[in-house]
């Protein structure tokens, strides 16, 4: 079959600061690892690192602070003095609220002074970065997060029926006590004590040693498909992760066909949580009555609006094609 993106030469070259992690990590690895096999399929040239002649680098992160950081904004500012015409994305995915920092904020600041473009992954973190110092008059769009739907998708999973045992689940790559563990905590003394029966929680990743389980089914790290097999052998998706730019964990566990429970302060989560989920505050066990009892239709809704990384990548490479145009 004829492949209209098939060719031998690439139509623009683009590069990345930040190189993917095999095994569990980040939810930015997960983006370049989608994006690279997407723009290859749709004809483009992908790097990471600043030689030869390039149309577009995404700075993704930049902190220069392992192997997988290649270069930062100083070196695609140097790149930049030979070969004017190169343009930079600047995707924002973090601040300093989300883990309890100071220099996140300032950082991103500096390095967005480089930017032709900024794509914040939520709505939720344009608005945190606009109210301290980005100037929302500057080219910028949000870009919600997906995953890879050919690992991360819904068939299999099986529907939760009156009766069944609700199983809940959720998962993390961090240890930070603001992903939620308190939250978690608390679930699994709930359920230990009697207080929600029906119920069992399942624990994937990491979590803060000071935690103890009482009746949580845990179990180690985990990416991929084996990730996304434990998420569709559950009903629920529970995040009380705190001030999230917007985050992978719960965007997985949607995919999979799992409504969520979210926290109401759970930043960019919101904006997912808002089309198929139930929000708390405080009373985690009444959320969690409220989406068993509301399952058919809170499931209902994440079967027709869920993220796609599809889509991710096509939104981005329309900023992509856009900046060149608009060089020429």
């Amino acid at each position: 079959m004829f492949n209209f993106f098939s060719r031998s030469r690439p139509h623009a070259r683009v590069v990345f600061n930040m190189k993917t992690a095999s095994g569990p990590w980040g939810g930015s690895s997960q983006f370049v690892e989608q994006m690279e096999e997407y723009l290859l399929r749709r004809g483009y040239s992908v790097g990471f690192d600043l030689s030869g002649d390039i149309d577009v680098v995404v700075l993704i992160d930049p902190r220069e602070d392992n192997k997988l950081k290649p270069f930062g904004p100083a070196d695609i500012a140097e790149y930049r003095k030979t070969r004017p015409k190169v343009r930079v994305i600047h995707r924002i995915n973090e601040c300093d609220q989300r883990k309890a920092t100071t220099f996140m904020d300032p950082m991103l600041a500096d390095a967005n002074k480089i930017a032709d473009y900024t794509v914040f992954i939520s709505q939720w973190l344009r608005d945190y970065h606009a109210a301290r110092w980005f100037d929302c008059k500057k080219p910028h769009s949000a870009i919600y997060n997906g995953a890879d739907p050919a690992i991360f998708h819904p068939i299999g999973n099986r529907p939760y029926r009156g009766g069944d045992v609700v199983r809940l689940v959720t998962h993390h790559w961090s240890d930070n006590p603001l992903k939620g563990f308190d939250v978690y905590g608390q679930i699994d003394t709930l359920i230990a004590c009697g207080e929600l029966p029906g119920f069992q929680l399942r624990v994937i990743g990491r979590w803060p040693a000071s935690l103890s389980w009482k009746s949580a089914v845990t179990f180690p790290p985990m990416n991929g498909r084996a990730l996304a097999d434990q998420l569709r052998d559950c009903h629920l998706y529970v995040t009380a992760s705190r001030w999230e730019p917007c985050g992978m964990h719960h965007v997985e566990g949607v995919q999979c066909g799992l409504p969520l429970v979210y926290h109401e302060d759970g930043g960019g989560i919101v904006e997912a949580g808002l089309k198929y989920g139930i929000g708390f505050k405080s009373d985690v066990k009444k959320a969690l009555l409220a989406a068993r009892d509301g399952y058919c239709e809170l499931r209902k809704n994440v079967i027709d609006r869920m993220p796609d990384g599809e889509r991710m990548c096509w939104e981005y490479e329309h900023v992509v094609r856009l900046l060149i145009l608009q060089r020429a």
